[in-house]
């Protein structure tokens, strides 16, 4: 392709127009598209938008297992037998310790996911008396992953100061009855539309590499531009053993780079989140990443590890990035241990979170218990 082709992809994104169906799928499979011309095409967009700043999410596992859904991904579902550390919600002060550790390391956004269907009347209740105290405690913004809601619980959680609801479409609609059984695609879509009906920002991604095809990625990235999603977390597909899932998609860097590249120019004002399984698919072109997408998690995800906090702060710092936080990036590398720079995660490496952690501020003595099963 010749720099017209990039230049004019750029200009499109920028101008509003829609990328047509058949340039999409050039970005995700043509031979004659180069990554890194079309990373400089998205980066234009991304400079625009969100300038050189990276916004740092730390994820809060509140609840782990005991989920009646069957998400063949999954490794908290029904139909899941991994090996993982199963507990209940966590006490309030669990929480909030969480939520000022998580200030505190430079996140820009505090993430509480919570397993099930979806909250009764009674958490959610729970959730927005937790969603004020945060608020009212730490200049944080809080988004909140719990299942499926109608829109008078969404209304719940708003006036209690919710800034955005996670709620991932995954993948297509095509492909969804591929990967779960218990609800529909469209009961996701439900649930963003309560959550936009009250004035929540939306937060909806997908999972790449849960064996659909380059047009169902188009389909997911077209969707979340018509529901005009703030925040699209991108997750490449972390293999955990004992999980449903059978039919895999192939993941290499420079596709992974290439579904970036075309969900900002697809949604060019949303924050772009390279999410779970970056440092396995992407490997050494992780830092490349940052080029198209504006966000990242640190510490982990939900039930597996990931690259240590001070390589992923160095790595945006090397790259020219900052933090979108009021805390300095300088000072909090500083403040972390030369040790753990060499750290490295790659498939071999990667492995189960274990109760410490999930749960950093659970006294020793019944984390101690909790292995004895007691």
């Amino acid at each position: 392709m010749n720099r017209e082709f990039y230049f004019g992809l750029t200009d499109q994104s920028l101008s509003g127009k829609i990328l047509d169906t058949e340039t999409c799928d050039q970005i995700l499979t043509s031979p004659d598209i180069d990554v890194l011309p079309l990373l400089n095409a998205a980066y234009e967009i991304r400079k625009k938008y969100h300038g050189k700043v990276v916004s740092i999410h730390i994820i809060n596992n509140t609840q782990n297992g005991y989920c009646p859904e069957d998400c063949h991904y999954c490794a908290q579902a029904k139909s899941s037998q991994a090996n993982i550390e199963e507990y209940p919600i966590k006490p309030d002060a669990e929480i909030l310790a969480e939520a000022k550790q998580a200030y505190e390391s430079g996140a820009f956004r505090y993430c509480m996911v919570f397993a099930g269907r979806g909250p009764s009347t009674k958490r959610t209740e729970h959730l927005a008396k937790l969603i004020r105290e945060i608020k009212a405690t730490y200049p944080l913004e809080v988004c909140v992953s719990a299942g499926l809601l109608d829109r008078e619980k969404a209304q719940v959680l708003k006036d209690a100061g919710l800034d955005r609801l996670n709620h991932n479409l995954n993948t297509s609609e095509k492909n969804y009855p591929n990967i779960c059984t218990t609800h529909t695609y469209e009961d996701r879509l439900n649930t963003l539309k309560a959550a936009k009906d009250v004035g929540i920002e939306v937060c909806s991604g997908m999972i790449v590499g849960l064996g659909e095809k380059a047009p169902d990625i188009v389909e997911i990235a077209k969707k979340l531009r018509e529901v005009k999603a703030k925040s699209i977390p991108i997750n490449l597909l972390v293999s955990i053993e004992g999980t449903a899932l059978k039919e895999k998609t192939k993941l290499t860097p420079e596709y992974c780079l290439r579904v970036l590249c075309l969900f900002r120019f697809l949604n060019p004002e949303a924050e772009i989140r390279i999410a779970a399984g970056r440092e396995i698919h992407l490997r050494d072109m992780e830092v490349l990443s940052l080029y198209a997408a504006n966000s990242l998690f640190i510490e982990g995800y939900l039930n597996t590890k990931g690259s240590s906090r001070l390589k992923t702060l160095t790595m945006i710092r090397d790259a020219g990035f900052t933090i979108n936080s009021d805390q300095d990036l300088t000072e909090l590398l500083n403040n972390e241990t030369s040790s753990t720079l060499t750290q490295a995660l790659d498939e071999k490496e990667l492995f189960l979170k274990n109760l410490r952690d999930l749960r950093p501020f659970l006294e020793k003595n019944v984390i101690n218990s909790a292995r004895k099963g007691g």
